[in-house]
């Protein structure tokens, strides 16, 4: 496994995201492919590039029950837009309902996390290959060590626009007029769960006065990236 990770970060360490996008799709049978998205803030450019290479691709979307309203009308936006085939995965019934009722994003963060999005996405995972995930490393000390690709619990992660710049990513946005998430103008620079996201540069809004800084499905690697 680490030898074929060497291998695909050399040879796609050159492409541009397109690029690297259109390679997976030859390197890799479809089937073995996932792709999630959060259609969060950042979420438009990776889907404007899978839908132009491959609009059959299913988007797994983790329906933690606690979007912003604005997130849930975005994402049907894109959908209709691009003719999405999203997957919403949802957690457990009673356990969401637990993490509801007792608050628990304010005294177990992480349990909150674990129950509503890790554990979910679990099973889905377990049967493709590859995932591919729209993470910069410009987004937190923590993104700022993952590369191309990455082996992580028993799949291989695809990161197509991790070196992109904030500034390369807006100019794409903005050259080809891709629709933005309608919280972003009121200062959300990134959106997840309503009780874990203020306004705020960057990541700065996300669990803001805590160290957390993931949800736990993109932890960081244990090695240095080959």
């Amino acid at each position: 496994m680490k030898a074929n990770i060497k291998e695909l970060n050399a040879k796609y360490s050159p492409l541009t995201p397109d690029e690297r996008i259109h390679e997976l799709y030859k390197d890799f049978s479809s089937n073995e492919i996932m792709i999630t998205s959060s259609f969060g803030t950042s979420s438009i450019l990776l889907l404007h590039i899978i839908n132009s290479i491959n609009p059959q691709q299913k988007v797994h979307f983790l329906d933690t029950s606690f979007h912003f309203p604005e997130t849930l009308k975005y994402k049907e936006t894109l959908k209709q837009l691009y003719k999405l085939d999203v997957v919403d995965i949802k957690p457990d019934e009673y356990q969401n309902s637990f993490t509801k009722k007792e608050k628990v994003w304010k005294s177990d963060p992480d349990l909150c996390c674990a129950v509503n999005k890790v554990g979910p996405l679990a099973s889905v995972k377990s049967g493709y290959k590859i995932w591919i995930s729209g993470l910069m490393q410009n987004q937190n000390n923590v993104r700022e060590d993952f590369g191309i690709f990455q082996e992580a619990d028993g799949i291989i992660k695809f990161h197509p626009l991790i070196d992109l710049t904030e500034e390369e990513k807006n100019k794409i946005i903005k050259e080809n007029n891709l629709p933005e998430h309608p919280l972003f103008a009121s200062g959300y620079e990134s959106v997840g769960c309503t009780h874990c996201t203020i306004k705020g540069k960057g990541r700065s809004g996300r669990w803001s006065g805590k160290l957390k800084t993931e949800c736990g499905l993109h932890s960081k690697p244990s090695k240095p990236k080959e």
